[in-house]
């Protein structure tokens, strides 16, 4: 259910760096944690809100996962928006179903 294949995370002409970096990538530690992290707000909640919840990990860490999660249909893009810390306005996410670990 959680975790991406590593080759998803890379695109083909990325150096090889990258590709290693994305072959020892924990994702489905960090889509697990992005996911019950978006289901702590009822109402949903946009990207800051996440991060602001998950401090200790990189920006890039947690945004990333919200494409995967979507993509399996665990979590919804609302169609609503709300402003973020820059001002600017920021989909608002929301968890389809619950799935126990």
């Amino acid at each position: 259910m959680f975790g991406t294949y590593w080759r998803k995370l890379v695109r083909k002409d990325d150096p090889e760096t990258s590709q290693e970096s994305a072959k020892t990538l924990d994702s489905s530690s960090l889509e697990r944690l992005v996911y019950e992290t978006i289901g702590l707000f009822p109402d949903g909640c946009i990207q800051d809100e996440v991060l602001k919840t998950l401090p200790w990990l990189p920006y890039s860490s947690v945004t990333a996962r919200f494409k995967a999660l979507i993509d399996k249909g665990l979590v919804v893009d609302t169609g609503l928006t709300r402003s973020g810390r820059s001002g600017r306005q920021q989909r608002v996410l929301k968890l389809t179903k619950e799935v126990n670990a």
